[in-house]
């Protein structure tokens, strides 16, 4: 169980990790503007477009992740498949930031195929 909520930890930290690269490409763009950052982002390209999506993205991951997480330990089916799923999840969502931030587009859409069906199969293994 320790491994579960060991990647639950990492999976709430991952959108702020991936917000460094976005706060670094906002003072790129005109010194981060902490008075108006929404406005400052929207008007990123490139990379820091790429970099507040992957920001923006890691929170969407995050809410399906925290629904098989709450599913798994309510049903009490943290098996070692489970968690090798977990880790698998959060692997792939470091891979889809990078990706992102590379500008890889299918390697990164392959990685988000592979983070969301982790959560996916770990809902599926906790149906009796």
């Amino acid at each position: 169980m320790s491994t579960i909520i060991i990647c639950s930890l990492i999976a709430v930290c991952l959108p702020y990790l991936a917000k460094v690269p976005l706060g670094i490409a906002m003072n790129r763009e005109s010194r981060y503007d902490n008075k108006n950052p929404r406005e400052q982002q929207a008007r990123l390209t490139g990379f820091g477009a790429r970099t507040l999506a992957a920001h923006q993205n890691s929170f969407e991951a995050l809410i399906i992740f925290g629904v098989a997480i709450a599913v798994v330990l309510a049903t009490n089916t943290t098996t070692a498949t489970v968690e090798y799923l977990a880790i698998t999840h959060i692997v792939a969502r470091v891979i889809y930031c990078v990706m992102y931030y590379i500008n890889q587009d299918k390697l990164r859409s392959l990685s988000w195929f592979v983070a969301t069906a982790c959560p996916l199969a770990m809902i599926w293994l906790a149906i009796p």
